[in-house]
């Protein structure tokens, strides 16, 4: 027997063995994947994402200094930019003057009923003696008309009482003219001061809330940070003259940054809202994990909400399997203990098993308030409440 024969058995058994091997690790690995890999769905096509709150101005003005600088934390309130307050503070005092004078002017037609009213009853009392005078006149024109019969008096005298009687006649008619002229003032005067006060008239209130405006715009001058986090993006330069609107830095709240993965479609059928997520970070490696939640699938895919979304219908198309963002919220404690910068790469593991939500709606952990702007106004309702109680008299 040669060695070619004797060794046909040998290589044989080889290869039967290297056979089963591979068999058995093609069913170990069916049995992996049903029982195991099948109930998770991974990707590391996933970014850190956060709000990036911009601080811009709500006036004109000119930067004259600039209270912090990028990569620095800084607190909701704190004054991050100042502009010059100059005009802003001429204006407020223009307003409060003009308040003060408003008030002033408001109380003088308040008064000015009063004035009428005596006006008024002294016109009445002018018609009482144009009509006692008149019907003096009239008696004495009689009288001579009488003794004219008699030839007792002269005719001369007879004109001169029909004179002195219309003379009479027009004093009654201008007492009632001027009657009329005062209760026509005091209707209007009584129309501008009609259900109201001093304090609450229109025209006072006009020059209140221009005043809360010159206030609320000297209290922009100062830029506070809308929200705790780190500044990015700052632009600002002392010196710039800025127009409202215009985005002077950014401020990112790194407490509140989440992860939105870029799964292909057919990774989806089995995802929902609520399942637990396990995630990894380029930056620590394998050894820290996160551990998060399912917030939700984005209502289209990528290429369909892109700048310049794909025509397929304008020529040839080749079919691209599209991928779908999935929002991801992180566990705030292990962001304390391990923070994220936006736009690190992570690696997501979606567990497919998990139950998720009854309703498919988990809360968000990044919607953002502030209310930084709400407390300017306040001083502003005090200075008008001491202006117009300084301006009112006794």
């Amino acid at each position: 027997m040669t060695t070619e024969q004797k060794s046909a058995p040998k290589r044989k058994r080889l290869l039967i063995t290297a056979a089963l091997i591979f068999i058995v690790i093609g069913v170990c690995y069916a049995i992996w994947w049903a029982v195991v890999a099948s109930h998770y769905e991974s990707t590391d096509d996933a970014y850190v994402h956060g709000n990036l709150v911009q601080v811009t101005s709500q006036i004109d003005g000119t930067v004259i200094g600039i209270d912090a600088d990028n990569t620095e934390l800084v607190k909701k309130g704190q004054v991050l930019v100042k502009l010059d307050p100059t005009d802003t503070r001429v204006a407020l005092r223009q307003a409060e003057a003009a308040l003060a004078q408003a008030v002033r002017h408001t109380r003088t037609v308040f008064v000015q009923n009063d004035a009428l009213e005596s006006d008024i009853a002294m016109r009445q009392a002018d018609i009482q003696t144009a009509k006692v005078d008149l019907a003096k006149a009239k008696s004495d024109l009689t009288r001579r008309l009488t003794l004219a019969k008699s030839g007792g008096i002269s005719g001369e005298e007879i004109l001169h009482a029909r004179t002195a009687q219309k003379a009479a006649e027009s004093s009654l008619e201008q007492a009632k003219a001027a009657l009329a002229v005062s209760k026509a003032k005091l209707a209007t005067n009584q129309a501008l001061t009609a259900g109201t006060t001093v304090a609450q008239h229109p025209d006072v209130r006009q020059a209140a809330d221009r005043l809360r405006k010159a206030w609320l715009a000297n209290a922009r001058t100062k830029l506070p940070a809308p929200v705790d986090g780190m500044v990015a993006q700052r632009s600002v330069q002392v010196g710039q003259r800025v127009a409202p609107g215009t985005p002077l830095m950014t401020v990112i709240p790194l407490k509140r940054v989440w992860v939105e993965a870029n799964f292909k479609e057919g990774q989806l059928a089995r995802m929902k809202p609520g399942q637990t997520v396990t995630m990894t970070s380029d930056l620590y490696g394998d050894d820290v994990v996160y551990h998060g939640t399912l917030q939700g699938i984005s209502a289209g895919t990528g290429s369909a909400f892109a700048l310049l979304p794909a025509q397929n219908a304008s020529g040839n198309w080749i079919k691209v399997v599209q991928r779908v963002p999935v929002r991801i919220t992180l566990d705030p404690k292990e962001l304390v203990k391990h923070p994220l910068r936006v736009g690190l790469s992570m690696a997501v593991e979606v567990d497919l098993s998990s139950p998720g939500t009854k309703t498919g709606v988990t809360a968000a952990n990044s919607t953002l308030e502030t209310n930084v702007f709400k407390t300017s106004k306040d001083g502003a309702d005090e200075l008008i409440e001491k202006i117009i109680k300084e301006n009112l008299g006794s």
